[in-house]
């Protein structure tokens, strides 16, 4: 409950001071952990991810009926996209939970591998790591295998959850590590958009979250969310400036959403 809440916040606080930590970072929270850590006099830090909702109260029927809801240069060129995916002979097959297989598994990191190695960066988790997310929770992954001629060429992986954090919506989905051995036009878009909102439309999930960078999110039904984090530091000085500049970053991030949601790529609905 609320009190509890503020209890933990202020409990973290003071063990950081006692172990001489620098630093603390309270990341995706929930309006009810917000309100507690601006109680608290923790800096809040507001930034912008890209989310897709289904319709409510009445979902989509599939992903034409989606289509349908956007305006028709948006749903146009989603249907060219996936049409030069298709025209390569790319057809994508999905495993999820204990169907997606070791060697499933062995792909899409083949593939997460090389998408880090080609901008120049070490991949952040090991091929450990997803053996044990499909030992401990396999029920909480989503794979897509793009394949010509059986052959696989590229794989995106999504993670899933039955409850909102927030407890706005029910079940919600979250993206993406994705990689490809093979350059196709538009099979980004495809294995990393529209195959897992499809997949969200046919299984009745609520949202799909994107995260953060990239407009051309907008261009695929991913509306801007504003998130918000918190964060204490331990030297005075240093939190006095931080705080300075989060003041002035979120008059930005206020002009920023505003743009954005200027260019809904939906249809507009009558006044």
């Amino acid at each position: 409950d609320d009190r509890s809440r503020h209890a933990l916040v202020q409990g973290l606080i003071r063990w950081c001071e006692q172990s001489g930590l620098s630093s603390l970072h309270l990341l995706f929270t929930s309006d009810a952990d917000v309100t507690a850590c601006r109680a608290a006099n923790m800096m809040l830090r507001h930034n912008v991810q890209f989310h897709w909702t289904n319709r409510v109260p009445t979902p989509y029927r599939d992903f034409d009926d989606f289509l349908a809801s956007l305006n028709q240069d948006k749903r146009k060129k989603i249907r060219q996209e996936r049409r030069k995916v298709e025209q390569a002979e790319v057809r994508f097959r999905s495993a999820h939970g204990r169907d997606i297989s070791a060697s499933d598994w062995d792909f899409f990191y083949r593939c997460y591998e090389r998408t880090y190695y080609e901008h120049g960066n070490a991949p952040y988790l090991s091929r450990d790591f997803f053996h044990r997310m499909a030992r401990d929770m396999p029920e909480n992954w989503l794979v897509f295998i793009a394949e010509i001629d059986g052959r696989p060429i590229a794989s995106s992986l999504i993670a899933l959850s039955d409850a909102d954090p927030q407890g706005k919506v029910g079940r919600v989905a979250y993206g993406r590590y994705w990689g490809a051995l093979e350059r196709v036009d538009c099979l980004h878009f495809d294995a990393c958009y529209y195959q897992p909102l499809q997949w969200c439309i046919t299984h009745g999930y609520q949202r799909f979250e994107g995260g953060a960078q990239g407009e051309h999110k907008m261009a695929r039904a991913l509306l801007p969310v504003q998130t918000t984090s918190a964060h204490w530091l331990t030297h005075p000085a240093f939190a006095q400036a931080v705080d300075d500049f989060l003041q002035r970053e979120r008059t930005g991030i206020h002009h920023y959403m505003g743009e954005l949601q200027s260019h809904s790529p939906f249809k507009r609905t009558a006044p």
